[in-house]
């Protein structure tokens, strides 16, 4: 008798425009819109909008098993924004709480450097991403491990830095937008328009950094092995993208 087979996981996919439809367009636009008593209310509106990037996350979380730290802190942070709202704290608990969330990741990027696992390596330096054996073997044979390490290390306190930046920015944007009591209609509409604002003023700038940090990784791959991008890229990416230049090459040719 054979045993049922054990399903597959399902694979993850980034679904970049659904994550920001979920976690920041739909929320902000029910804080800002639907908090009057006319509408939902202020508790309800609360309630609801930050329901929305919750139920996502831990949807991310139980259904592609992505349980990492920086995933977990993301639910905790939305679990004390609503916290501070249902229980009327005073607003400059936000700023604390806003700043807290990176700080504590950008610390634990700083403590990761000094264990086997530097937070680094695990989001950029690995195997879904590069080709980290082949990189490895040549680094060997030319004698440029520690000088490589070396580099993996100040891309590792650059990373944290991009932490540092969006603590302060997040703390100086909720103490301008945010100034109303909690609990409050006004409280929920200044808590959705700094969700919109921290988007262009935070996350793409620290976008920006994390690609910087990734093209400093790369040039010093580059520079210390002599592979381009493409030879160092993961065996599927690297697949993906030759079958992208196959189809837009077969698409030239037909026209």
């Amino acid at each position: 008798m054979t045993s049922p087979e054990t399903p597959s996981r399902p694979t993850h996919k980034p679904r970049p425009w659904i994550d920001l439809l979920v976690s920041i367009v739909i929320p902000s636009v029910i804080l800002m819109k639907l908090s009057g008593d006319e509408y939902l209310g202020s508790v309800m509106a609360l309630i609801i909008g930050l329901a929305f990037p919750l139920s996502w996350g831990l949807f991310e979380l139980v259904r592609y098993r992505k349980y990492n730290f920086i995933a977990v802190l993301g639910i905790i942070s939305v679990g004390l924004t609503g916290g501070i709202g249902l229980m009327e704290l005073d607003a400059g608990w936000l700023a604390i709480k806003e700043a807290a969330v990176p700080a504590v990741i950008g610390l634990a990027v700083l403590i990761s450097t000094r264990t086997r696992y530097p937070l680094v390596k695990t989001l950029l330096y690995n195997p879904t991403v590069l080709d980290v054996e082949k990189i490895q073997k040549v680094l060997k044979e030319r004698g440029s491990e520690a000088e490589f390490e070396a580099r993996l290390l100040k891309a590792s306190y650059f990373f944290s830095l991009t932490f540092l930046f969006s603590s302060i920015m997040n703390f100086v944007l909720a103490k301008w937008i945010v100034t109303s009591p909690s609990g409050t209609q006004a409280f929920n509409e200044e808590l959705g328009r700094m969700t919109l604002v921290s988007y262009p003023m935070i996350a793409i700038p620290s976008m920006v950094m994390m690609i910087a940090i990734f093209y400093y990784l790369w040039r010093s791959i580059r520079r210390l092995t002599g592979y381009t991008l493409e030879e160092v890229m993961a065996p599927h990416l690297a697949a993906q993208h030759e079958k992208k230049s196959s189809d837009s090459a077969s698409g030239q040719q037909d026209r």
